[in-house]
């Protein structure tokens, strides 16, 4: 397996495993199935995204097929540069535990170091067990709760706020 920070070639493997997290894990992710599927120049925007220098996205490749994914952002004021936020997680489900997601929040992690980044944030739904069970493990404390942050069609999802300093 091979991690590495992906580009614009990678935009149709990304793509194609973006939509599969938005099928399988739904209350993950803010974006829908649907929305995703609507948008124009799905690949050129998708392309566009990864060679961004507002974001760094890292996959991990078994062999040639895209298994997981990490996106780091870091915020743009002056006085906040030194957060960042990991989005975006998810490992294929025939990958998962196996450290694929561990050893890409490390990876995010190294980034984040490079760019001078002290502290990193994650959002996570409070009833995805696993997900907060490996933040946990690599050293993210629970700093808040959001209740009702997300509002589906018929039920709400609470959020924890993670932190985590470096």
């Amino acid at each position: 397996m091979n991690i590495i920070t992906l580009t614009a070639e990678h935009a149709e493997a990304y793509r194609e495993l973006r939509l599969e997290a938005l099928l399988d894990n739904p209350d993950a992710f803010i974006t829908t199935y649907e929305q995703e599927k609507q948008q124009p120049n799905p690949i050129n925007s998708t392309a566009e995204n990864l060679d961004s220098k507002d974001t760094s996205t890292v996959g991990l490749f078994n062999k040639e097929r895209l298994v997981g994914v990490a996106t780091l952002t870091q915020e743009k004021h002056p006085k906040f540069a030194h957060k960042g936020s990991i989005l975006a997680l998810y490992v294929t489900s025939s990958f998962r535990n196996q450290g694929v997601a561990e050893l890409l929040i490390q990876k995010v992690i190294e980034g984040a170091k490079d760019l001078e980044i002290e502290v990193l944030h994650i959002a996570v739904v409070t009833n995805n067990t696993p997900a907060i069970q490996l933040y946990e493990k690599i050293g993210f404390q629970v700093y808040g709760t959001e209740h009702r942050a997300i509002k589906l069609k018929d039920r709400y999802l609470d959020e924890y706020w993670m932190e985590l300093f470096i």
